[in-house]
């Protein structure tokens, strides 16, 4: 990757600091040639401050690291886009991004998936999701079972509401069991767009 640290006066470049999972831009700050090669080294993204006049790595101070997933250089050589896994809030003022928005996926289901993540460490009175995993993977696969049946059995008669609540039902019962064994629900969407591309 060539990137024209000279194009600019100051030998910086921009860089945006994107979420990896929720394509959310979180950040973004600057580098120059040492804060890009220590960003590499580290795998944790190092900035070059204009006010400090200094290396940091961002987190060094909070814990709350950006850890690098991939970096890509623009079409001009002088811009940084760098996904990263955020180990907390990325702003200094505790919200999730410097823009003020909150760091969850447009998508739904991937923002269901983080929840069931969550809920499943609450204590088994307070969350359902809790109680159904302390019953272990046999009960939950038992409940996806159970769920697939009703929805079936919906789908025979005329009631669209029933069926659709069955429907739901179902698929976050499936969350669940793709949570229980270790998966997510990419992991499976993957698998589809491999076999619509042959």
């Amino acid at each position: 990757m060539t990137i024209d640290f000279a194009k600019y006066p100051d030998g910086l470049v921009p860089a945006v600091i994107q979420d990896y999972s929720t394509h959310k831009v979180l950040m973004l700050g600057f580098m120059n040639e040492e804060a890009y090669q220590l960003t590499n080294t580290l795998a944790r993204v190092t900035f070059y401050s204009r006010s400090k006049q200094r290396l940091w790595t961002k987190g060094e101070e909070s814990g709350n690291f950006l850890e690098v997933r991939s970096i890509a250089v623009d079409c001009d050589n002088d811009s940084l886009l760098i996904k990263v896994h955020p180990l907390g809030p990325t702003c200094h003022t505790g919200a999730d991004t410097c823009w003020d928005e909150s760091n969850h996926s447009d998508n739904f289901l991937e923002y269901l998936e983080e929840i069931i993540q969550l809920r499943k460490q609450a204590g088994v009175e307070e969350s359902y999701v809790a109680k159904m995993f302390a019953k272990g993977l046999n009960k939950i696969a038992q409940k996806v079972g159970e769920e697939a049946v009703e929805m079936v059995i919906e789908a025979k008669d005329n009631n669209e509401e029933l069926f659709l609540n069955e429907s739901a039902d179902l698929l976050f019962h499936y969350l669940l069991l793709l949570n229980a064994k270790g998966h997510n629900l990419a992991e499976v969407l993957t698998i589809l767009k491999k076999r619509h591309s042959k």
